[in-house]
C-alpha cells in the first residue's frame, strides 16, 4: 500500500494494524515492536515484527531503536521455535525490493527439516480459518 501525500504511515496496512484499525492475530505489542501472524504465511506460525511507528526500511529505523527492536525479533524467534515445536526459524527482512508493505518488517518463519523451503522461493499457505490462526498466535504468545 502506498504512503499518501508524503504523510508517513497514511494508508499503511501495518500502521493500521498497530493502531488497532485492522484486525490481526497479535502475539506481542509494546513500545518497541508489534508482532502478528502473516496472513499469507510461508508456514503456519509465520510472524511479522514491525516497529510501532512508521519507518520504511532498516536504514530509517532510529539508531537507538535498532538494539531493542532486534531483541524483540530474537525473543520471537525463540518463541516461535518453542511454541510451535519447530526445529528452527528463518529470519528475514526486505528493504524496498520485494517489500510488499512499505513499513519495516522482519519475518520470523518456523522451520523444520525437509519442510520444502529452498533458497528464497517462498511458497505461501493459508490458515483454515481465524480460529486456527488464533491457535498459532496463542502458542507463540504463551512461549514468550
Amino acid at each position: 500500500m502506498p504512503v499518501s501525500d508524503g504523510v508517513p504511515g497514511e494508508d499503511c496496512l501495518f500502521c493500521a494494524i498497530v493502531a488497532g484499525e485492522r484486525p490481526a492475530h497479535v502475539v506481542l505489542s509494546d513500545e518497541v515492536a508489534v508482532a502478528f501472524l502473516d496472513t499469507r504465511p510461508v508456514f503456519k506460525g509465520h510472524v511479522l515484527v514491525v516497529p510501532p511507528s512508521h519507518v520504511e526500511t532498516l536504514a530509517d529505523l532510529p539508531v537507538p531503536m535498532i538494539g531493542p527492536f532486534f531483541e524483540r525479533v530474537r525473543a520471537l524467534s525463540v518463541a516461535v521455535e518453542r511454541g510451535l515445536e519447530a526445529a528452527g526459524t528463518f529470519v528475514a527482512m526486505n528493504n524496498r525490493i520485494s517489500q510488499s508493505v512499505p513499513h519495516l518488517h522482519t519475518h520470523v518463519v518456523p522451520r523444520n527439516r525437509k519442510d520444502g523451503l529452498r533458497g528464497f522461493f517462498w511458497p505461501r499457505t493459508k490458515y483454515e480459518d481465524p480460529t486456527e490462526a488464533e491457535s498459532y498466535a496463542r502458542r507463540v504468545r504463551e512461549a514468550l
